[in-house]
């Protein structure tokens, strides 16, 4: 039911951030709660919204820190330990998107997870190209998989299909 990895440092390019602001309430303080300074997500959302962002390695742990104000949660979360993610997405009961595998609506954690929410979908005709950057090799590698954005009460419907600008 929870998993943990070592890869969970991938990087959102802009053409990922940019179909959720659309969804974004004007006026909203947004939270992203696994990013830094120079994070698209930080970047992109501070030129509508305000903005706060905290990261782990600031000593912002997710499971433990919340910022004193924010009205929705937008971020790319690591991908492993996704179910504890959501859990805690959840419980602040408040409007939120985050970018995860398409792979995990195979599990069991979504669908129990979203039964008494409904789970919205902002879903691309392709992959996001994420970026890791390697220590070792200083190169940025692309993780083999397609993803979207799992909402809670961002959407106008609960899928929506968006081009991924490139």
């Amino acid at each position: 039911m929870y998993s943990s990895g070592r890869n969970d440092e991938c990087y959102t390019p802009r053409n990922g951030v940019l179909p959720i602001l659309k969804y974004i309430p004007a006026g909203a303080t947004v939270w992203c709660p696994f990013d830094k300074a120079e994070s698209e997500f930080v970047k992109e959302i501070s030129k509508q919204n305000p903005c706060v962002f905290s990261h782990i390695e600031a000593g912002q742990d997710f499971y433990e820190h919340e910022p004193d104000h924010w009205d929705v949660l937008v971020s790319n979360p690591p991908f492993t330990r996704k179910r504890q993610i959501f859990e805690r997405a959840l419980s602040f009961e408040k409007p939120f998107a985050l970018l995860m595998t398409n792979a995990w609506l195979n599990d069991s954690a979504p669908k129990q997870l979203f039964a008494e929410v409904d789970l919205q979908l902002l879903m691309f005709d392709k992959r996001i190209q994420y970026g890791r950057r390697e220590k070792k090799e200083g190169y940025w590698a692309t993780p083999p998989f397609s993803s979207s954005y799992y909402c809670r009460d961002m959407l106008p419907k609960q899928i929506i299909m968006e081009r991924l600008p490139n």
